[in-house]
């Protein structure tokens, strides 16, 4: 099968969403703070949820398995590597090489804690509960994952050179798979363009300080 860079090429609305979460952020700075709730609100987009979901879960359209002799088993809990999540000095370097894009798919990410951070100061429009269709379509497609290419339960490490950015639905819809068994490319192996969009942090200057 032939490689890929990633499941499925992303759709226009996200990149729209992340220029309305953008604009947001700048309005919520200005503190012009019904015009960013609109935004926001505006944000959560149908197409960009079922564009979310074709991607995640086994019965994925987009997830052709390749059965492999040489790939690595599935370990036992206990045969994993111990540490499973890198520390937050190894994050920040990851986020330093790979800015906010996912690196399969290219679409803008988010991090977790500037989304709580926006929850809570627009909690109405910001919807984050336990089932994922009662959460906000483009934040949850824009989670900022830190995935392991070859993954933790195939004994994969927190080396950096183990590790990318990457956007939840590429995270969740790879699940225990190495890239070979799913025909994907290693990102670390081709050119990345870089982007000037910055996950929302400069949000920080006003909120973050209060929550984290």
């Amino acid at each position: 099968m032939k490689l890929r860079n990633c499941f499925r090429e992303p759709i226009k609305e996200i990149f729209q969403a992340a220029e309305y979460l953008n604009q947001a952020t700048s309005f919520h700075l200005n503190g012009e703070f019904q015009k960013a709730e609109e935004l926001i609100l505006k944000t959560d987009i149908p197409e960009i949820r079922e564009w979310t979901e074709s991607l995640w879960g086994k019965n994925s359209p987009y997830l052709n398995f390749n059965k492999l002799s040489d790939s690595p088993p599935i370990l036992k809990k206990d045969e994993r590597i111990e540490t499973r999540m890198p520390n937050k000095a190894l994050k920040d370097k990851l986020i330093e090489r790979d800015g906010h894009n996912c690196a399969f798919c290219g679409i803008p990410v988010i991090r977790a804690e500037i989304r709580k951070v926006i929850k809570g100061v627009y909690p109405n429009a910001l919807k984050w509960e336990r089932q994922n269709i009662n959460q906000h379509s483009a934040f949850q497609a824009m989670w900022l994952q830190y995935d392991h290419l070859l993954p933790h339960s195939r004994g994969g490490n927190n080396d950096l050179d183990n590790l990318v950015i990457t956007c939840a639905p590429c995270n969740f819809g790879r699940m225990q798979f190495t890239l070979d068994e799913v025909s994907l490319l290693n990102p670390l192996k081709r050119e990345r363009r870089k982007t000037k969009w910055d996950g929302l942090e400069r949000i920080r200057k006003t909120v973050v300080q209060q929550h984290i």
